[in-house]
C-alpha cells in the first residue's frame, strides 16, 4: 500500500514549487532605460529581483519531492522485485516521464532564475546604437511551472503504480527462501 505521508509530502513540496513557479512569473524583472543626470549615457534601471529568490525556492523544493519520491520508490531499480505485470510497466513508462518532466522543470527554473540575476550594467550610447536592457524571457518561469505541475501528476500516479506492483509481489523481502525446511534425519 502506498504511504499516504509519502504522498502528502511530496504533493505538499510540487504544490509550493508551482506556486513559487507562477509568483516568479508574475514577479521576473522589467528594466527602463534611463539617461544620466549630465544626458551623456544611458543606462538600465532594473525593478525588483524577487522573481530569481522565487525561482531558486521552486527549483530546491521540486528538487526535494523527487528525492522524497525516489527514496520512497528505492529509485525504482533498488529494494525487492516488483511482480511482473501491467503495474511494473506503467511504474517504468512512469518512472522515466517523471524524470524527464522533471529535468525540463528543473532547467526551466535555473535558467530563468540565472537571467532574471544577470542585469546590464552602464552602457553607453556612444554611435545612435539604442541599448538593450537584458531581461528574462517571457514564459520561462511559466515553462518551469507548467513542467513542475507534470512532474507532481506524473510522480504521484508513478508511486501509486510502483506500489501496486510491489504489494503484488509479497513474498519474503531480499529474495528470502519461500520453500520451508524439513529438520535432519
Amino acid at each position: 500500500m502506498a504511504s499516504i505521508i509519502v504522498q502528502a509530502v511530496v504533493i505538499l513540496l510540487d504544490v509550493v514549487a508551482f506556486g513559487l513557479g507562477v509568483a516568479a512569473e508574475q514577479r521576473r524583472s522589467r528594466a527602463t532605460v534611463t539617461p544620466d543626470a549630465a544626458k551623456e549615457y544611458d543606462y538600465c534601471v532594473y525593478d525588483s529581483d524577487i522573481a530569481t529568490g522565487y525561482g531558486v525556492g521552486a527549483l530546491l523544493l521540486l528538487a526535494a519531492a523527487q528525492v522524497v519520491l525516489m527514496a520512497a520508490s528505492r529509485c525504482f531499480c533498488c529494494g525487492r522485485g516488483l511482480k511482473p505485470g501491467g503495474s511494473r510497466a506503467c511504474a517504468l513508462i512512469l518512472f522515466l516521464f517523471t524524470w524527464v518532466t522533471f529535468l525540463i522543470a528543473e532547467v526551466c527554473l535555473l535558467a530563468g532564475s540565472v537571467r532574471n540575476a544577470y542585469h546590464t550594467r552602464y552602457r553607453g550610447n556612444f554611435y545612435g546604437e539604442p541599448l538593450s536592457c537584458e531581461t528574462v524571457r517571457k514564459g520561462v518561469f511559466a515553462a518551469g511551472a507548467a513542467f513542475t505541475f507534470f512532474t507532481a501528476i506524473l510522480g504521484e500516479v508513478y508511486y501509486l503504480s510502483y506500489s501496486k506492483s510491489r504489494d503484488a509481489a509479497g513474498g519474503a523481502p531480499y529474495g528470502g527462501s519461500s520453500i520451508g525446511m524439513g529438520t535432519y534425519n
